[in-house]
């Protein structure tokens, strides 16, 4: 392999590292398609073509060159990722970078974890659906049940889907124990509207960010992709509900 075949070797992985870590961050499918794009004409590559799904991503540098495929099997919200590639993406693009440095910057992107700690983000989750429920003319007495429900609720949807990895099931099962707890505490006179409680301990779990990337997506010609997200959207939001309804009903 010569030289020139060597760089373009490193400028088709670093272009597919950079999209691959923004889809398994949440992003949109535009923007992933854009930023690979980008990058390549940061490097004088005029006639690259992408094609981005949720599920996978390919990418080619020019007729001659050789394309590459690469599987997308996580998909998570994780917005610092996508700013941290960004920033690289702008670099390389304002020449304050090389491509060797650009790959190294991403590499260490994909390696590093930007969440809290598992308990920060559930005392997180649980702060959110108190406020949530008062902004829903909630009942300030009923805080402490709205706070116990989405931090529980959120907490199961970090042990189940960390043991079972179907998004689905967990969510599911974290809507139950929200309605649960919602239950019981206006059974045992610790709560006084279930309905908002319950409101306000799903709202961890309600997929908004998923929404709005499908309706961009959808805006900006990205069917696929946008049918796709919008598809995932409402199955968490059917998980959820029918969660909720499981113990309405009983």
């Amino acid at each position: 392999m010569d030289k020139n075949e060597q760089n373009y070797e490193m400028a088709l992985n670093c272009f597919l590292l950079a999209g691959q870590i923004m889809m398994e961050s949440g992003a949109e499918t535009y923007r992933v398609e854009d930023t690979m794009l980008r990058m390549a004409r940061s490097q004088n590559i005029e006639d690259a073509q992408s094609y981005v799904t949720p599920t996978g991503i390919i990418l080619s540098l020019g007729k001659r060159q050789i394309t590459k495929i690469i599987s997308i099997t996580t998909r998570i919200t994780d917005l610092h990722k996508i700013a941290k590639v960004n920033s690289v993406s702008r670099k390389l693009t304002f020449k304050m970078i090389t491509l060797e440095e650009a790959y190294d910057e991403l590499r260490k992107i994909q390696k590093t974890n930007y969440f809290l700690p598992v308990h920060l983000q559930i005392l997180a989750g649980a702060i959110a659906s108190s406020c949530f429920m008062i902004l829903f003319n909630g009942l300030w007495s009923d805080m402490p049940a709205a706070f116990v429900a989405g931090g529980v609720g959120y907490l199961v949807v970090i042990v189940i889907q960390e043991m079972t990895r179907v998004k689905f099931f967990s969510e599911f099962l974290a809507a139950l124990v929200v309605g649960l707890i919602a239950t019981l505490a206006v059974h045992f006179g610790l709560g006084t509207e279930m309905d908002k409680i319950i409101v306000g301990g799903v709202m961890p779990l309600v997929p908004g960010v998923l929404i709005t990337n499908a309706v961009r997506d959808l805006m900006a010609g990205h069917f696929t992709s946008g049918i796709v997200k919008g598809t995932e959207a409402f199955l968490t939001a059917f998980a959820i509900g029918s969660g909720i309804a499981l113990v309405v009903a009983f």
